[in-house]
């Protein structure tokens, strides 16, 4: 009897661990596909720092229209990322991340065939709108698509895709660099941008989305691919009777609500001190900053890549962490860290500029800021603005959050060298620090602890908190 009873329970647990095995390949599959869209984001923003070095003399540029040429991207990702919130609530995530590969393809080969300057801008622009539409859709699907307990990994997965893809735009752009190869730099974001296309075609869109829609049983559909039968019965439990106690609304007018004003500040609040640290000033300004302490050019753009390097590993050692330490200490370790080393670098600057180990000093405490940036407040960042705003106004909310974000990044970049030429790099760092020791206060005083909760868990938590 206890043989037999052995024999007939094995075939039953070998198709349960089947059926684990299965969902685990398809959300993984899903945050594969999804993340293209982090990876061209990451390889856009980053290609320009290399091509620009060519396109400057092929077309004649002056620096305001060099500062015109990398700009107009982050203007046209703030307008991707409003619109591309709202469209993704109204027609889904799925067709919005089509709909964004589309537009990537069109802005890259604009950006790579452009006969002119007025043609190029226009170009970046519209690769703008694919990169902050994309910026917004992707970690949101991934979110909703990801179960609980793996959902702070898979978002991070984004984060680490982004960095990549900033890596890969550097080594491409020093490989091409002898040839000058500047339109091959740009074009080749060709690819990953028809493979996130063609990837989205053979995926469903996330389950709160068809719930939010009148659609259950797609909804339960796509929860059983990527949960197990019990998992996706209760989840799809929560989702109903949260969009049945908070039907989907429309935008501001949803701001009425006091908690949901809260959570709104709290989201937008993080997006922007994402930037506030300044980690841009450093991925587009690095080589001007060490060439600054006596380093040579070609130093100074080998020294890039080795902060692309350290910025992906630093990516991955957040992505295992996010779900052990939780969200809030590891925000707060990294707002702590990154102050330090820009109070750091505010010193270094005031070293005399030519010896090698005052540049070699330099570059540690980027790669240390960046190491800090990217294990933790990027990745938090990034993971906690689609974990924080209700279903209600979730693709509007995060819409709004990532034009803030971009937009705070437009000026930062813009005020930066007018301010290191103005007041001097160790001013000019000291100032990002008490900005940052700012953040610190809004995080310790306002941010939440987001992890290990279904998302319709922690929309009921905040909803109590903050009612």
């Amino acid at each position: 009897m206890v043989a037999r009873t052995l024999s007939n329970d094995e075939p039953g647990e070998q198709a349960e661990l089947a059926a684990v095995r299965k969902a685990k390949r398809f959300v993984l599959l899903v945050a594969i596909v999804s993340a293209l869209g982090g990876a061209l984001f990451g390889y856009d923003t980053g290609v320009i720092s290399g091509a620009l070095l060519f396109m400057t003399p092929h077309f004649g540029l002056t620096p305001f229209l060099e500062g015109l040429v990398t700009s107009s991207l982050l203007l046209g990702a703030a307008a991707g990322a409003l619109v591309g919130g709202r469209i993704a609530d109204r027609a889904g995530r799925r067709p919005m991340l089509i709909g964004s590969a589309v537009v990537f393809v069109v802005g890259t080969l604009g950006s790579a065939l452009t006969p002119d300057v007025p043609i190029l801008v226009l170009s970046r622009v519209v690769l703008g709108l694919a990169v902050g539409a994309a910026s917004v859709v992707v970690p949101l699907y991934i979110s909703e698509m990801a179960p609980a307990q793996v959902r702070g990994r898979l978002v991070t997965f984004n984060g680490l895709m982004i960095v990549t893809g900033q890596l890969l735009a550097y080594v491409v752009n020093a490989l091409l660099a002898e040839a000058g190869a500047w339109r091959w730099m740009l074009g080749l974001a060709t690819i990953p941008a028809v493979l996130l296309g063609v990837g989205m075609l053979f995926l469903p869109d996330s389950p709160r989305w068809y719930a939010g829609k009148q659609r259950p049983e797609q909804a339960r559909a796509v929860l059983h691919r990527g949960r197990s039968p019990e998992e996706a019965e209760r989840e799809l439990a929560q989702i109903t009777a949260a969009h049945e106690q908070q039907p989907t609304g429309r935008g501001w007018r949803e701001l009425r609500s006091k908690w949901l004003r809260r959570v709104f500040f709290i989201g937008i609040g993080l997006a922007m001190l994402q930037q506030v640290t300044g980690v841009n000033t450093i991925i587009y300004f690095a080589p001007m900053l060490l060439t600054q302490t006596g380093l040579g050019e070609v130093a100074s753009i080998a020294a890039t890549i080795s902060i692309g390097v350290i910025s992906v590993l630093a990516a991955l050692v957040g992505l295992l962490l996010m779900d052990r330490v939780g969200r809030r200490p590891l925000l707060l370790t990294g707002q702590a860290g990154v102050t330090s080393c820009l109070a750091l670098l505010g010193l270094v600057f005031l070293l005399p500029t030519g010896a090698s180990w005052v540049s070699y000093l330099t570059l540690t405490i980027m790669v240390v800021y960046m190491a800090f940036q990217q294990s933790s407040v990027s990745t938090v960042t990034w993971l906690m603005i689609t974990e924080l705003f209700p279903l209600k106004i979730r693709g509007f909310a995060m819409g709004v959050a990532v034009l803030v974000l971009w937009l705070t990044n437009f000026v930062v970049a813009l005020v930066f060298p007018p301010m290191v030429a103005a007041i001097g790099g160790s001013a000019t760092f000291w100032v990002f620090a008490a900005l940052n020791i700012g953040s610190l206060v809004f995080s310790v005083r306002l941010v939440p602890e987001t992890k290990g909760r279904s998302l319709e868990e922690l929309e009921a938590d905040l909803r109590v908190r903050y009612s």
